[in-house]
């Protein structure tokens, strides 16, 4: 990586230079976060019960009291024995921001059709605190368009991030954002997926300013590349196609 070297005056000439379309990139990304709070919301009508593990709670029950529900439909399916690096990535920004999300009136909870007993071995495994549910027996992943049915998947015709596609798996990843008003009425106002929910990934806030940016330089040019579970580092292993990690001494059918 080649750059070139100046003097602190030409350093800073060039800074300045940059600033102006920091601001400006700054601007319109203010005016892009006015445009999602400005969509149209759906009322929810349907009622979706979810499996926790202090028993059984709606979607209602969700918002702990709060106006506001931030769902990160997390990767990970019923029988799931490998875990979604990005997920895992994404979530990990979480329990240092959960006080400070309630305090401003917004519960975070992440969702997996995997049945709860699962999702909790993973969460004790990670010492994750954000509340975790399922849904496995509900609609909701399939609703939100997360999870498909092996139809859709084999027909390459699932409805994922606002199109039809080739999901590739029965469940993927997302974000979707709910309002309740006073009345207990709840609104879907929100959801991203794929690469939308990179603003939720606040380690790129990091690397984009270090000199190597990202670094994600193959075979998948993206955190596929890099990411794996915390206490994987160092220890060998690797992400198959669909994202999820394989310990060294993983045997099954990705490794042949």
């Amino acid at each position: 990586m080649q750059h070139e070297i100046v003097s602190r005056d030409e350093w800073l000439k060039a800074r300045v230079a940059l600033l102006a379309n920091e601001k400006a990139f700054t601007h319109a990304q203010e005016e892009m976060s006015a445009q999602r709070r400005a969509l149209p919301w759906v009322k929810v009508e349907k009622e979706y019960v979810f499996d926790s593990r202090s028993g059984k709670m709606t979607l209602s029950d969700l918002f702990d009291g709060r106006s506001q529900l931030f769902i990160k439909h997390f990767m990970m399916g019923p029988g799931q024995e490998q875990q979604c690096v990005g997920c895992t990535l994404e979530v990990d920004h979480v329990d240092g921001l959960l006080e400070h999300l309630q305090n401003h009136d917004v519960s975070y909870v992440a969702v997996a059709r995997a049945p709860v007993g699962e999702i909790e071995t993973l969460r004790k495994a990670m010492g994750w605190r954000f509340p975790w549910v399922s849904s496995f027996h509900s609609d909701f992943n399939y609703d939100f368009h997360v999870s498909f049915t092996p139809k859709e998947v084999a027909e390459k015709n699932a409805f994922y991030n606002f199109r039809h596609t080739h999901a590739g798996l029965e469940d993927l990843s997302g974000e979707s954002i709910f309002y309740k008003d006073d009345d207990g009425q709840i609104y879907h106002t929100y959801s991203a997926y794929s690469r939308g929910g990179e603003q939720f990934l606040g380690i790129y806030g990091y690397l984009d300013v270090m000199p190597k940016g990202r670094n994600e330089t193959g075979p998948r040019y993206n955190l596929v590349d890099w990411a794996r579970p915390r206490p994987t580092y160092g220890k060998g292993g690797m992400v198959g196609n669909n994202g999820r990690y394989h310990a060294p001494d993983c045997a099954c059918s990705a490794h042949t």
